[in-house]
């Protein structure tokens, strides 16, 4: 337990702030507050406790920490340093906890006094203020650098999912095609012992060429339907085993209606080698369309978090198209969106014109917009709207999502630091205000609007 210490005359002179003070406030500092003692790895103060006291300390020192995580340890503060409550601070309840380093001996104001500490010492009040803002803007600074690496962190499990699908698709594909590769110049061969004549490889040739585009796709019970129509036929033309050509077949979108009329060009006995060697090779072309696919696939999603992350880029100003941004960013979102089963509406009007701006920045405000919309909906889905258009001068961005809302309380105070609602340790209340202010300094604005089943944050951003 913390230990009340006597008053001590020299206590505060190695508290800096405190330093150069007329006796008259060192004195007054003594009787309005108190100094305490707490022993190594005690608590100082608890997380998401009223923020009311003014810190100092004269010994020893003392570290944040965010609740369950003894290994999280964040702000630090050393002998002489000012923390805690300070005057003027929005502050109201501490966002983690606080431990001693040490032996520790702090002193303690409570805030209650910080209207009669104005009157005593504007000048300490003055440079109380100074230091909340300079560490505001180191930590401000710190969470824009650290934001867009949270960011990614945070999707990382949604971005592996992604690109483990593809990279999985492309080791079975290759398998497969291995083995179709090893079995096709045998099919050759049985083919062509059967001496089919030459417009009939040629027509049989002409086939083997994928078609642009994929037959559309159909019902489960129609596919089931078409491929014991087209077993059934196939084994009629002598081939023992209908239903393992359909699959390769089918897919290239050839049935009886296009296989009939080549049927009738060859003899009976050369139909079996025919199709067999046509279903196998379709097959080999298939599997190699589906390894392209997927790596290209692979390549959307690296371009996508480099597009996101402008690794390769300046970090000045440019020419950018703002859907750009918002794609890429929602393409990170892609696993989250499905795992919560959220239809998502992308609203662009066409032909934007292009703004000038921090890629990386904005891409950081539509990444905190887009997760709290997500953060708002249901387990079980509901809807997010991104949109884009052009409203005169500006470029709008709107992000909407179809939640319980914002009560008007929260949304009085929604922009201010440090403020949030989210459970401790799950949100620094920062989040929010660095989105605003980006966008202050790309020369626009941030709007918010809610009602229960509506939520729409809207951003304005000059053209030109």
């Amino acid at each position: 337990m913390a230990q009340l210490l006597p008053p001590d005359p020299t206590a505060l002179d190695h508290i800096t702030a405190f330093q150069g003070l007329p006796p008259k406030v060192l004195d007054w500092l003594r009787q309005a507050g108190e100094l305490r003692q707490y022993a190594d790895g005690e608590t100082v103060v608890l997380a998401g406790a009223p923020a009311d006291k003014l810190l100092a300390v004269v010994q020893g020192g003392t570290y944040t920490q965010l609740p369950g995580d003894a290994s999280a340890r964040g702000f630090r503060l050393a002998p002489g340093d000012v923390g805690g409550l300070l005057p003027y601070s929005r502050l109201q309840y501490f966002p983690a906890q606080g431990v001693a380093v040490g032996e520790t001996v702090l002193y303690e104001l409570p805030s209650r006094h910080f209207p009669t500490l104005e009157q005593e010492s504007p000048e300490l009040v003055q440079r109380l203020v100074g230091i909340m803002n300079d560490r505001a803007r180191d930590l401000v600074r710190m969470q824009e650098r650290d934001d867009k690496l949270r960011a990614l962190g945070k999707l990382s499990a949604g971005l592996s999912h992604e690109l483990n699908n593809p990279a999985a698709a492309i080791s079975r594909a290759a398998a497969s095609l291995t083995i179709a590769l090893q079995v096709i110049p045998t099919q050759l061969i049985e083919l062509l012992a059967t001496c089919p004549p030459a417009e009939t490889m040629a027509a049989l040739t002409a086939l083997t060429v994928l078609p642009a585009e994929l037959p559309p796709p159909v019902s489960a019970l129609e596919a089931a339907d078409r491929e014991d129509e087209l077993a059934a036929w196939l084994e009629t033309q002598g081939c023992p085993d209908g239903y393992s050509l359909t699959a390769g077949l089918l897919d290239a979108g050839l049935g009886v209606a296009v296989l009939a009329p080549l049927a009738n060009q060859m003899p009976t006995h050369a139909r079996s080698a025919a199709f067999t060697w046509l279903s196998g090779h379709l097959t080999a072309a298939r599997l190699t369309r589906d390894i392209s696919e997927a790596s290209r696939r692979i390549s959307t999603l690296v371009g996508d978090v480099q597009t996101y992350s402008h690794m390769d880029r300046a970090t000045g100003p440019e020419k950018l198209a703002v859907t750009t941004g918002l794609d890429s960013t929602l393409h990170l979102f892609a696993h989250a969106l499905r795992e919560k089963n959220v239809h998502l509406t992308r609203a662009y009007t066409p032909n934007l014109p292009l703004i000038t701006g921090q890629p990386a920045s904005l891409n950081q405000v539509w990444t905190n917009l887009i997760d709290n919309a997500l953060d708002a909906l249901p387990a079980t889905g509901g809807e997010l709207t991104v949109r884009a258009e052009q409203r005169g001068n500006s470029l709008v961005v709107g992000v909407q999502d179809n939640g319980v809302g914002i009560t008007p309380e929260v949304l009085a105070h929604l922009f201010e630091p440090f403020y949030t609602t989210k459970p401790l340790g799950e949100g620094s209340g920062l989040g929010l205000d660095i989105a605003r202010r980006i966008v202050q300094e790309h020369g626009g604005r941030m709007e918010v609007a809610s009602e229960p089943g509506r939520t729409e944050f809207t951003t304005w951003l000059p053209i030109g």
